[in-house]
């Protein structure tokens, strides 16, 4: 197949090997060939084996240096190949699999999922933040093609994959396998923070429980609402009272709540980043604090207590010596992904959902 590159489309690529042409008699211009979403990819895909991590690592530390760039706090490790590599082979557990892509017998391209519990997610396939790169995004689209062929025929039909946020490219190719936007991981550089004040927050306090229960409550009973229709059903007010008695006095979590005329009517948890089991590998900024739950009573919001707890949130971990802060939403939360960026954050990592067959 032949595809026609304009001039104008000579330049601004960088992701794809030289090829010299010949611009006229006299004359030779270099450019980078990428793929055009109009062309056939010319890559052979087979299945991923064991033995490809030494060259997917290779891949994804070269993804992760370029993702660097634009969130230098994510961790520096993983630009060794050596360590990327042990990222790869990390995620060949039980029932993973994938692909690789070659061209002239070099792996350009690789993709790699393993199933989470299916209570949670479905009958599902992970691809995580370890779990893909390629020297060309479009090259994502034919490894796909091959792997998600075996997951469906398992009967694996819910699929997720975690995408640098910075990654134009790669997060349009996975656009075009049917794929949208379902969640966010962000991250916000305490250097570049200007404090603000958290007017109306302080320290939770254990007479504080039964209203930290309601608010733990507060958060799943609005994301099982239009539009994010969470499958993740809240548990009794009972059940978050005996949580909270258990686990109050623990010293890797601090608890800060939003008072209005002595009614708390919103809290917020911060701890390291470390504490989660969300953000792990490549998605694990180094030394930094982790937002890890915030909510704010129904009939309270849209009065700034949010952003008043996610200030003293910030504000903590200043304090606390880490250099950045991390957070997650739901991307059709309509309050947090609003909330948030508005506050500084940005997004380092995109969840992204494809259900097959809908």
């Amino acid at each position: 197949m032949i595809c026609y590159v304009s001039n104008s489309e000579f330049t601004g690529y960088t992701s794809a090997p030289h090829h010299r042409f010949s611009k006229g008699p006299n004359s030779v211009v270099s450019i980078r060939l990428i793929a055009h979403p109009f062309c056939m990819s010319r890559v052979e895909v087979r299945p991923f084996v064991a033995a490809d991590a030494g060259d997917a690592g290779d891949l994804l530390a070269e993804r992760h240096r370029r993702h660097r760039l634009a969130h230098p706090h994510l961790p520096a490790r993983f630009k060794d190949p050596v360590n990327a590599a042990q990222a790869v082979h990390d995620a060949l557990i039980d029932d993973s699999s994938g692909a690789v892509a070659l061209s002239e017998g070099r792996v350009v391209g690789y993709l790699l999922g393993a199933p989470k519990p299916q209570a949670a997610w479905g009958p599902n396939m992970w691809i995580e933040a370890a779990g893909h790169a390629a020297l060309d995004a479009e090259t994502v689209r034919d490894m796909y093609a091959l792997a998600a062929q075996r997951w469906v025929d398992e009967g694996r039909i819910a699929h997720y994959v975690l995408v640098p946020a910075s990654d134009a490219g790669l997060v349009s190719a996975w656009f075009r396998l049917g794929f949208g936007h379902q969640h966010s991981h962000a991250l916000l550089s305490l250097s570049a923070h200007a404090a603000r004040s958290a007017h109306g927050v302080r320290r939770a306090q254990r007479r504080d429980i039964p209203a930290l229960a309601r608010l733990d409550q507060a958060l799943p009973n609005h994301q099982t609402k239009s539009p994010v229709f969470s499958a993740g059903m809240p548990q009794s007010l009972e059940e978050y009272e005996a949580e909270w008695e258990k686990d109050f006095d623990d010293p890797a979590y601090t608890t800060f709540v939003a008072e209005h005329d002595g009614e708390v009517i919103g809290s917020a948890i911060a701890c390291s980043l470390e504490k989660s089991s969300a953000h792990k590998g490549l998605n694990r900024a180094d030394n930094a604090g982790f937002l890890g739950f915030a909510a704010v009573l129904p009939h309270a919001r849209g009065h700034g207590a949010g952003r008043a707890l996610g200030e003293a949130v910030i504000g903590w971990a200043a304090e606390a010596g880490f250099d950045c802060v991390a957070t997650d939403w739901r991307a059709t939360n309509l309050l947090s992904s609003r909330a948030w960026p508005a506050l500084g954050f940005k997004e380092s990592f995109l969840r992204l959902h494809r259900l097959v067959g809908y």
